[in-house]
């Protein structure tokens, strides 16, 4: 299982996510901007229509005081508490007062107040333990308290600001997410597509449609999988005719050296060289020789590599140790996994031997680790130069100055390699600790 850092790295690099997150975070700040922007705007405006407003319940309600008929004031003040939320209060010196809060909108509000109403005019937001919005007025000589209720001042609070910010946010968050698919789905098929063209599977055609710049693209990458795939055909072809054009002359060439008078060590060496250019001209054939996915079937791998085994213990110079875990299963060709043991004992048998005069030895081991299947195939010859392990993988590569002198393209491993990426695994070559080349092979293991 991947781990946390895994994760996150993979988070980080997709372009869909860096889309998102480049889109969110620029919603979020332009959010913050605006919401900041309309708060400082709106505020000089709301505070003028706020106190406008106080000013005009303070007028209406002195003027109604002053006016009504004295025993009629209780019914007054009893309509104007339960209809209009105002209530009055006579002010007293020893009233607790409790100053409003120290604000840019309340002092704004204040000084539209003042000026409106007088410059002795008060405010308080607490008076003797209820809580409002105060504010005093004169009718003759007799000061009174006017209350109002809070939420008529001090309007939307910041619980109902977080509240729409929050619902804003989660839309504008939902668009960056649909945003972010529409603009990433035309390259995250375009992605697949290669990959499934780099594994050798046939694919539809890319459609042609949508914004100009995706139609050209998935125009010439149609053009290019339909050049690939009349590339494969013609090589296909020439491989063909490869294998008919050479070895037709190689086969007389060995019949007349059987029939011509020669003597033995000519005879020998001619072979030789002959069975030589022969196995050449099968390694050029089988690395480029391409593999169709649509071949692969379920491999019993314990049963084929047992095979493989029996088959190397009948050649003379090779002493083989194997050790293969039962239920081993994958999907591949299984010509072309014979293929890969095939290759790396031979080049075992080429480059591996300790000593001339002894047989080649060679290791092999077999299990499952972490849902992958683990080949480990190691001889005990020379090894190689640490410097040098990166090449052995490279089409015509031979080290012979580290393995010893042999015979060959230099496509053995590279053939390896090639087969073993087709099958969506990989090989890593090393050293072995106790001396020696060590190959581990990494397969996808078959669904169960």
């Amino acid at each position: 299982m991947p781990n946390s850092s895994s994760r996150l790295s993979w988070l980080s690099s997709g372009l869909f996510w860096r889309t998102f997150f480049l889109l969110a975070f620029l919603i979020a700040i332009s959010m913050a901007a605006w919401v900041a922007s309309f708060r400082v705007i709106e505020q000089t405006p709301r505070a003028n229509q706020i106190g406008a407003q106080v000013i005009s319940i303070v007028t209406i309600t002195r003027a109604a005081l002053t006016h009504s008929a004295p025993d009629l004031r209780r019914e007054l003040l009893f309509d104007l508490a339960s209809n209009e939320g105002i209530r009055i209060y006579p002010l007293e010196n020893t009233d607790e007062i409790e100053p409003p809060v120290n604000s840019r909108m309340m002092q704004a509000i204040q000084e539209y107040v003042r000026a409106g109403l007088g410059a002795e005019t008060r405010f308080a937001r607490n008076v003797n333990g209820v809580a409002g919005f105060w504010v005093s007025f004169a009718i003759s000589d007799d000061e009174y308290w006017l209350m109002l209720d809070r939420d008529r001042i001090e309007g939307t609070s910041g619980i109902q600001w977080v509240s729409w910010a929050a619902v804003t946010l989660l839309l504008s968050l939902l668009g960056a997410l649909l945003i972010s698919g529409l603009i990433n789905q035309p390259l995250a098929r375009l992605a697949a597509a290669a990959r499934a063209v780099a594994h050798g599977r046939h694919i539809t055609p890319l459609p042609e449609k949508g914004p100009q710049e995706i139609r050209e693209t998935n125009r010439s990458f149609n053009q290019m999988v339909e050049d690939l795939e009349r590339v494969e055909s013609d090589r296909a072809l020439v491989l063909a005719g490869i294998s008919h054009d050479l070895r037709t002359p190689l086969a007389r060439m060995q019949l007349e050296v059987e029939l011509a008078g020669l003597s033995d060590d000519a005879r020998k060496g001619m072979q030789s060289d002959l069975e030589q250019m022969d196995d050449i001209i099968g390694q050029f054939l089988d690395y480029a020789k391409p593999t169709d996915s649509k071949t692969f079937t379920p491999i019993d791998l314990s049963d084929l590599l047992r095979q493989t085994v029996q088959e190397v213990a009948r050649i003379a110079d090779v002493r083989l140790t194997a050790t293969i875990d039962d239920g081993l299963h994958m999907v591949g060709n299984p010509i072309e996994i014979r293929r890969v043991l095939n290759n790396l004992v031979e080049n075992a048998r080429r480059y591996g031997k300790h000593d001339p005069a002894l047989p080649v030895e060679i290791d092999l081991h077999a299990h499952v680790e972490s849902h992958r299947i683990v080949i480990d195939f190691s001889d005990h010859g020379n090894g190689i130069p640490e410097e040098e392990i990166s090449r052995l993988l490279r089409p015509f590569t031979r080290l012979d100055q580290a393995r010893g002198q042999a015979n060959g393209a230099g496509l053995g491993l590279a053939i390896v390699d090639r087969i073993i990426k087709l099958h969506n695994g990989r090989i890593v070559l090393g050293n072995r600790p106790g001396g020696g080349l060590q190959a581990k092979i990494f397969l996808p293991e078959a669904k169960k």
